[in-house]
């Protein structure tokens, strides 16, 4: 009797309950087996070829920060250097097309002085024409027109004195030559870029009297000072040269040039 009133008391099983048991038995915690099987089914995982796309795509953002670095720095120094150079080509005075420094130019129109240095200018000019034509009726080239120097003197020795002016990188000259005469002429040529001549003489020697110097000029296209006297030399006999100039002290390889270099960040 006891038995059969414990069976009687067990609740009837139901389609529920025999779902329920079949989930403890298979580990889903009491999800239908539906849920279970989506839940507990596998992940995808990250593959070799995801990670490599990735470490690409890093390493060119690191490649093109480091651009960005570099061209930063090259146009930084290249506009340091532009300022550098346009300091240094508009702090010192630049020489004028025939040579002479900008001071005289800088002198108000109209002065007497002006004027007359205009005129003695455009005299030089007719002048140096009129020679050509004059050697060009001899058929022959005029001395300062050739790429190589007179052979009519022949230089014994030289005596230069220089003066430089670092403030304004400027600088005076003055130069003696002894010349020895080969042939007769009344033309002194000799090589000369960018200057500006002071004075000009022409003696025979310390004692005797100078040779009178007719004009003086520039002859750019062989770089030529040229000195036109109102007598030819004589043959055989010594004369002494003396030219007093100034000139820049140039940027450029050319003649008496500066240049700099950096100690310990100091500029000299």
């Amino acid at each position: 009797m006891d038995l059969e009133e414990k069976r009687e008391k067990r609740p009837p099983v139901t389609n529920m309950m025999v779902e329920e048991e079949a989930a403890l038995r298979n580990g889903s915690r009491g999800l239908p087996p539906g849920s279970w099987a989506e839940a507990a089914g596998p992940r995808p995982r990250t593959t070799e070829r995801h990670i490599a796309v990735h470490k690409r795509l890093v390493l060119g953002f690191a490649v093109s920060i480091l651009a960005l670095l570099a061209v930063t720095m090259i146009a930084v120094l290249l506009s340091v250097r532009f300022e550098e150079c346009s300091a240094a080509a508009d702090g010192p005075p630049r020489a004028s097309g025939n040579g002479s420094l900008p001071g005289a130019a800088r002198q108000p129109p109209g002065r007497p002085e002006q004027e007359e240095e205009e005129k003695e200018a455009r005299g030089g000019e007719v002048a140096e024409e009129e020679e050509e034509e004059e050697w060009q009726r001899r058929r022959e080239l005029p001395p300062w027109t050739r790429p190589r120097l007179p052979r009519h003197l022949r230089p014994l020795h030289y005596n230069l004195m220089l003066s430089a002016f670092m403030e304004n990188f400027t600088f005076s000259g003055e130069m003696n030559v002894q010349l020895e005469v080969l042939n007769a002429s009344r033309y002194i040529v000799l090589h000369a870029h960018r200057m500006h001549i002071e004075a000009v003489r022409v003696a025979e020697d310390k004692l005797a009297g100078g040779v009178r110097v007719d004009r003086s000029f520039f002859y750019p296209q062989t770089q030529v000072f040229v000195v036109v006297l109102n007598r030819s030399l004589e043959v055989q006999r010594s004369y002494n040269l003396k030219i007093i100039y100034n000139a820049l002290i140039e940027n450029e390889l050319l003649g008496f040039f500066r240049s700099s270099y950096v100690l310990h960040g100091e500029r000299r």
